[in-house]
């Protein structure tokens, strides 16, 4: 399978499984920067970066621009690639595009979700409706114990 997308550094770039063969991958799906769940979420991804790489490489995905991204990125010292998926083709890929409802408003929407990707870029687990707190403790204990 072929990330597409274009990182927070503003280059166009394919992300391709083959870049990663012989390592997992962790991708995580989340709404919005610069949110409170968001950031987070991207603050316990980066502040546990060292206890995950040994077992992963860390991506995260959501449709803001590049812009968005690289402002995220540089305001919360994030470790890992970010990609912006504008239009939403890996998104619906893994089936995290869905139909969201607040205040009674139905919109189009990511749900934060978490895939781990074996070696050969098969899901070898997924995490749909992530609840924010202690996900990365799930993410890493399940990563110890596969």
């Amino acid at each position: 399978m072929v990330f597409e997308g274009l990182d927070e550094k503003g280059s166009e770039k394919q992300f391709n499984l083959d870049d990663f063969l012989g390592k997992k991958v962790i991708l995580y799906f989340y709404p919005k920067d610069n949110t409170a769940g968001c950031t987070q979420e991207a603050c316990d991804f980066r502040d546990n970066f060292n206890r995950l790489t040994p077992f992963a490489t860390v991506v995260g995905v959501s449709p803001d621009s590049i812009k968005s991204h690289k402002n995220f990125r540089e305001k919360q010292s994030l470790n890992f690639i970010l990609l912006s998926d504008s239009n939403h083709i890996l998104a619906e890929k893994f089936e995290v595009w869905r139909e969201k409802s607040m205040y009674g408003r139905k919109y189009m929407g990511i749900e934060r979700s978490t895939f781990i990707l074996d070696e050969k870029g098969n899901i070898q687990k997924e995490w749909r409706k992530v609840k924010v707190k202690g996900h990365v403790d799930e993410v890493i204990n399940y990563l110890k114990n596969s």
